[in-house]
């Protein structure tokens, strides 16, 4: 699936804190129904057959709504189930190894808390960024924090793609206006909500206001 930035406006990342009521796949489709523009799965606890498995359950489903699935760290994982890319933090595998061993057209999204990290993040072949924490994350309590002045500092001074991410809920999202990204990544906003498919709808609509009323 070849990748364009306004994949990134609403970008779902799992966790399976909430998984009991529904199953992960379920709760990936009902935040698909709801307009979530690209899926991360992100599995820390999983050994590796039971990731591959759904993974390629995932990459199927994801598919169906013409929308890619990343997967978080494991390249090996992302390459064999038919994923579209993959995320890597800064202390996991370098961009540029990741950029050698993969096809042209797969993705690589890379975290970025500075602007010389999301600088030698571009160089080195990054399609996109995640930048934050922008807010107190529930999912990463140790995550180090950056300004909204961070944030817009990051995004300028590369030409790649960015989204925030790090607490950001339905209730904050305006607190980023003027921050420069291209969309949010949520955890707990999409897959702890009730109802998964209104908050998706929801969040997506208010994203779109957002960017909408404050252009790059």
């Amino acid at each position: 699936m070849k990748f364009q930035k306004e994949q990134l406006l609403l970008y779902a990342v799992t966790d399976r804190a909430w998984v009991g009521r529904q199953t992960l796949y379920e709760q990936v489709e009902d935040a698909l129904k709801g307009g979530a523009t690209i899926v991360q799965l992100r599995e820390k606890d999983l050994d590796e057959e039971s990731f591959l498995q759904e993974a390629k359950q995932l990459v199927t489903l994801c598919h169906s709504y013409n929308v890619p699935l990343i997967i978080n760290d494991n390249v090996r994982i992302a390459l064999e189930s038919g994923a579209d890319g993959v995320h890597v933090g800064i202390e996991d595998a370098p961009v540029a190894q990741i950029r050698k061993e993969t096809p042209p057209e797969f993705i690589i999204g890379a975290t970025a808390k500075t602007v010389a990290q999301a600088q030698a993040a571009e160089h080195a072949g990054a399609d996109y960024l995640g930048v934050g924490a922008v807010f107190p994350s529930p999912t990463k309590q140790t995550a180090i924090r950056i300004t909204n002045e961070q944030l817009k500092e990051i995004c300028a001074s590369v030409n790649i793609p960015a989204v925030a991410i790090g607490g950001i809920s339905y209730e904050n999202v305006d607190g980023l206006a003027g921050g420069g990204m291209d969309g949010v990544a949520v955890v707990s906003a999409i897959f702890g909500a009730e109802d998964i498919q209104k908050a998706t709808g929801e969040l997506k609509c208010k994203i779109t206001d957002l960017l909408t009323a404050n252009p790059k």
